[in-house]
């Protein structure tokens, strides 16, 4: 049990695995934002690489369901199509990744709160993050780049991609299931990456599959509850939730 807990007491390894929990269900009711929910959360009471650690193995194995649901054959066919964007996301993590260890924590904070919290806002606001994209090649190298240079030192790059799917005018199926691929993907390289970086260790790679299990069971009870609820009312609360955790990381680096 030592070994799965990184040195953390219990109270700090009982909390993470209830914040995974929850995570988790989110990921399962509204299909995203498990990373984010974990990496803001965890800043709150874990070292930077830690936190980054923990929630790799959760990110890899929760999204196989979501990448492969529609079958083997419709999973790579996406990738096919996005190829660009995961290309330029695949590159910019490992390139990235090399960075997280000589990164200030103040500004590992701003860079996690800033773009959690404005990505929250808007979409409370009702702003439509569509943006209008003349050339689409162009657009998903560029935008591929941007989420993988977070990914690489945050483990969250699903803004950028639900962006882009909304300006492409993706429908739901295809929203869920190039989001399941992507990440999937992007996961896998990230956690390659910092088994070159030194993030993921023995010790914090064992953090890290402790917390698969609540991930797995919160995503499973969030599926179940996602067919029961007001989906829109629901994603609206985790968006409050995002724009709280946000503004308590920028708190947080700015020492207010």
């Amino acid at each position: 049990m030592d070994f799965l807990m990184a040195g953390l007491s219990p109270q700090a390894f009982w909390a993470a695995m209830a914040i995974t929990l929850g995570a988790g269900f989110v990921k399962g009711a509204v299909g995203f934002a498990m990373p984010m929910i974990m990496i803001s959360a965890f800043s709150g009471f874990l070292p930077p690489e830690l936190a980054l650690a923990g929630l790799i193995l959760p990110t890899v194995v929760s999204n196989f369901s979501q990448a492969f649901r529609q079958g083997f054959a419709a999973a790579l066919q996406t990738s096919k199509i996005y190829h660009r964007f995961l290309l330029a996301t695949v590159a910019f993590i490992l390139i990235s990744a090399q960075f997280v260890r000589v990164i200030p924590q103040e500004l590992f904070l701003l860079m996690l709160g800033g773009p959690i919290t404005g990505f929250a806002l808007l979409q409370l606001a009702g702003k439509k993050l569509a943006l209008r994209l003349e050339h689409r090649r162009r657009a998903e190298w560029i935008l591929g780049a941007i989420g993988g240079l977070y990914g690489g030192v945050s483990g969250v790059w699903g803004p950028t991609l639900l962006v882009y799917l909304l300006s492409i005018g993706a429908d739901k199926a295809e929203t869920v299931r190039v989001q399941g691929v992507v990440f999937l993907i992007g996961a896998l390289v990230l956690m390659g990456a910092h088994l070159q970086s030194g993030v993921l260790t023995p010790g914090t790679a064992a953090f890290s599959g402790a917390l698969v299990v609540p991930a797995l069971l919160g995503q499973y009870c969030g599926g179940i509850v996602q067919d029961r609820l007001d989906q829109s009312k629901f994603r609206r609360w985790t968006q409050v939730l995002l724009v709280l955790t946000g503004l308590n990381l920028m708190r947080r680096a700015l020492g207010v």
